[in-house]
């Protein structure tokens, strides 16, 4: 009998041995485990502020160009009423009108008759050679005949 109780108690030992060997091994994934999780949880709170800051940025942006906008309008308003109030219509639009047939004469004017298009080949210098593009250019004169 005692060398059944010893027996047991020896099982006992040894099956206390191995659940706190099996214990710390599954501690060590568990911790590894719960690392990883956090690094998950971090990166999603980055990647959210990160997005709540380039909402904010394009939310900024677009009212800075609304703004803009709504200046240069007004400015535009400004300039036009200004001219309206100041300038003489039917001078100003003489003027524009001397300067439109101004800028065409210039135009009309340069000599565009010598002008030739760009060419996508050479021309030839030697009456006797023939242009690059000329379907038997590059041949040897056997290939030319055959």
């Amino acid at each position: 009998m005692t060398n059944l109780i010893l027996a047991a108690i020896a099982a006992l030992i040894v099956g206390i041995v191995i659940g706190v060997l099996v214990g710390r091994s599954g501690q060590g994934s568990t911790l590894r485990q719960r690392r990883a999780e956090q690094q998950i949880e971090e990166l999603r709170n980055e990647y959210t502020r990160y997005q709540a800051q380039v909402n904010e940025h394009f939310m900024e942006s677009a009212h800075l160009l609304r703004r803009f906008n709504d200046t240069y309008r007004d400015v535009n308003q400004h300039m036009a009423r200004g001219a309206n109030r100041l300038c003489n219509d039917e001078d100003w639009l003489l003027e524009l009108e001397k300067d439109n047939a101004r800028a065409r004469l210039e135009e009309g004017s340069g000599d565009k008759e010598g002008v030739e298009p760009p060419r996508d080949y050479a021309p030839k210098s030697d009456p006797k050679e023939k242009g690059t593009l000329a379907e038997d250019f590059g041949l040897a004169e056997k290939q030319q005949k055959a």
